[in-house]
């Protein structure tokens, strides 16, 4: 971005000078963010965009001036559905934001697969922080520690998150159409690990498991032992 130019979201909230235009930025990541539910990251260009919203190859770039501008208002569009209702208690708070940063992923999964170049300072994306910070505010903590635990909970649903889909990915990318399938493919190798007696742990699991397909089971409890953890550390 050149070093004159203010940054995104000071020009896209200063008034408008002229009337709106009918291509407006809400259109164009309302498109944008249907081609990539549909296609994936790597379907959007400029011009892939400009096509979809028949118009001038040149003319969304009157609102955003390169494809990472692009993908910074297409991010701070989803996270405008992430609503989380202000609970009575921090803990139910953080719960919900977490739940529902879990669905925003997997409604739009190219989320985790945005290139390092996109700030993720965003008006909707700092009011989904805000909100979970609140639920901190005014419980003894310092604003460092406010923020670790509210970013605990997120790095939690984040990489939980991402595991998830990357798991999806690669069943897709190989066509198994259930987990059934991909454990009947790996059998031989698993076996061949198992045999070594190096992992008589992982033996249990694999024997006695019987929710490794749940994953909203193991969701679940995942966030809530890092939360528990998070009561009991700060005594709340």
């Amino acid at each position: 971005m050149p070093a004159d130019l203010p940054p995104l979201w000071e020009r896209l909230e200063r008034p408008a000078a002229a009337p709106r235009q009918t291509l407006t930025l809400d259109r164009i990541a309302d498109t944008a963010v249907r081609v990539a539910d549909a296609e994936g990251l790597d379907a959007i260009t400029m011009r892939c965009l400009a096509n979809e919203l028949g118009v001038a190859p040149m003319a969304p770039y009157r609102h955003v001036q390169n494809k990472d501008e692009l993908l910074e208002v297409m991010v701070d569009r989803v996270y405008r559905e992430l609503k989380v209702v202000q609970h009575g208690t921090w803990r139910e708070t953080l719960r919900e934001h977490a739940v529902r940063t879990r669905a925003l992923l997997h409604a739009h999964p190219w989320l985790t697969e945005l290139p390092a170049t996109i700030s993720p300072l965003s008006p909707n994306r700092m009011a989904a922080a805000e909100q979970a910070l609140a639920s901190l505010d005014g419980l003894g903590l310092d604003a460092d520690t406010m923020m670790a635990v509210y970013r605990s909970v997120d790095y939690y649903t984040y990489g939980a998150t991402n595991s998830e889909l990357s798991y999806q990915h690669f069943m897709k990318r190989h066509d198994f159409e259930s987990p059934g399938h991909l454990r009947a493919a790996l059998g031989p190798h698993m076996r061949y690990l198992m045999d070594t007696g190096r992992y008589p742990t992982y033996r249990r699991y694999l024997h006695e498991g019987v929710r490794k397909d749940d994953n909203d089971w193991q969701f679940e409890t995942g966030l809530n032992a890092v939360l528990d953890g998070i009561e009991t550390r700060f005594n709340l």
